[in-house]
């Protein structure tokens, strides 16, 4: 199948699926005579592979080395283990992330209890006071980040 196919397939467009190409995490493809990308239903799994670890928010460098593992299947996956393990903990600093933020939100909110003028809004001037430096490494902390570390050593 063409590259069109593989997108229509796997629901993936056409760009990601050439970025995980360029990122090497899907295998280079045969060609036609006319010089277009021919796919198999292999690709078509590993896309699928790969599009489930990051709904999972994995990053490509842990998708990578589950890829090494799946692609060894004789291989032990006591790294795979350790992998999730390091995952799961990275998504569990997320959520107390999340919870600082929301604490720190609801209490900027109630800077501002009713509708008034702009120039009497309790958010907007709490916004705009200066930060002194715990107020900035508090903010350096708490903010989410999507991505993450991968595993130390492991990729």
């Amino acid at each position: 199948m063409k590259i069109g196919d593989l997108s229509k397939l796997t629901q993936t467009s056409v760009e990601t699926i050439r970025y995980y190409e360029r990122k090497g995490l899907l295998p280079e493809t045969d060609r036609t005579d006319g010089n277009y990308r021919i796919y198999g239903e292999a690709h078509a799994e590993r896309l699928a592979f790969i599009r489930h670890c990051r709904g999972l928010d994995m990053t490509l460098d842990e998708i990578r080395q589950l890829l090494r593992f799946k692609d060894d299947p004789a291989s032990d996956c006591g790294d795979v283990n350790a992998l999730l393990d390091a995952h799961i903990g990275h998504v569990a600093d997320r959520i107390r992330e999340l919870r600082a933020l929301e604490k720190q939100l609801k209490r900027l909110r109630e800077r501002c209890c009713e509708a008034q003028l702009a120039a009497n809004c309790g958010i907007l001037g709490e916004l705009s006071r200066p930060t002194s430096d715990k107020d900035s490494r508090d903010s350096s902390q708490s903010h989410v980040r999507k991505a993450h570390v991968s595993v130390a050593g492991k990729g």
